[in-house]
């Protein structure tokens, strides 16, 4: 089952209802992945210099003023087992330095923050006060733990490069492969989910200069399986199904957002979408839009491209 939700923002408008739009969305596909959440959301990009670090911790009232100290910490916001830290660096070293010091780092970047618990959907969002969020765009996953315990660690979207996440709704055959092979090139795993495996990838194509249109065009031929993603990048977000689409998806767009749901019954609320374009994503069709260059609060710019699989 599983279920996902996207919210992209083309106005300062939608931008300011993220949280409040976002939250109706996840919540409606509860029943789809009862048993954790989590989403990322993108905002407040950090200064130039300095790195934003989102780190989780099981202990509750976990002392990260003073863990954090020693990182030269510009600001810290902890949000349940949550912590958002800015501090100067650069980002895999400052990740590798925090997880050797024992904590879970969810994801580094400029702009992106990831949270994640087990727990009814609503109220992991309630936790992290997701419906008061400003930003440019979320994507959120709700997780029926069908093959791997269920665990916060488990829980998507999955983080594996700067500001990039990756939600996922299907199953990759071929993840043990990928995993090893993508290990020797220097790409580092903290959980056995498959999912994380496919945002490796997409973190290793995009490291070797790949775009990443090109990136999910590669995605298409070397992961086998089934699959809807919903990827997050600082400027953009895409979707792509595999060439067979047999998992849910359903996209909506108007002059002020971008939305994508596993069911329409999660986009009904939202505001205009009587008037929207909507429509269920084609198989093997890379989908992406991004912020336009220079203007973080203009509209978007969108793009489509098929692929052909023929031999």
């Amino acid at each position: 089952m599983c279920g996902i939700a996207s919210f992209f923002a083309k106005t300062p408008a939608m931008e300011n209802q993220l949280g409040s739009l976002f939250v109706p969305m996840l919540t409606c596909l509860s029943d789809r992945g009862p048993d954790s959440a989590g989403f990322a959301v993108y905002r407040d990009q950090a200064l130039e210099g300095t790195v934003k670090i989102v780190a989780q911790h099981p202990e509750v009232g976990f002392e990260w003023e003073g863990f954090f100290k020693p990182f030269g910490a510009v600001s810290l916001n902890v949000i349940a087992s949550h912590c958002v830290a800015v501090v100067p660096g650069q980002p895999e070293i400052v990740r590798a330095k925090l997880e050797l010091a024992g904590v879970t780092v969810m994801c580094v970047g400029s702009s992106m923050e990831i949270f994640k618990e087990k727990g009814f959907p609503c109220d992991v969002m309630k936790m992290f006060q997701l419906e008061r969020a400003v930003g440019s765009h979320a994507i959120g996953h709700t997780r029926m733990a069908t093959e791997s315990a269920v665990s916060t660690a488990g829980s998507h979207p999955f983080s594996t490069g700067s500001d990039l996440c990756l939600a996922h709704n299907g199953s990759l055959s071929n993840h043990n492969s990928l995993r090893r092979n993508l290990r020797r090139e220097g790409i580092t795993f903290r959980t056995e989910n498959d999912s994380e495996v496919a945002a490796g990838y997409l973190s290793w194509r995009l490291q070797s200069g790949d775009s990443l249109e090109a990136a999910l065009e590669a995605a298409l031929r070397d992961l086998d399986g089934f699959f809807t993603f919903a990827i997050g990048t600082k400027d953009g977000f895409a979707v792509l199904r595999d060439p067979i689409a047999c998992k849910p998806a359903v996209l909506a767009e108007t002059d002020e957002y971008v939305a994508m749901a596993s069911e329409y019954r999660s986009l009904a609320h939202l505001p205009g979408i009587e008037e929207a374009r909507i429509w269920e994503p084609e198989p093997a069709r890379i989908y992406t839009w991004e912020k336009s260059k220079g203007t973080p609060s203009a509209s978007s710019t969108a793009t489509s491209i098929s692929i052909s699989l023929a031999a």
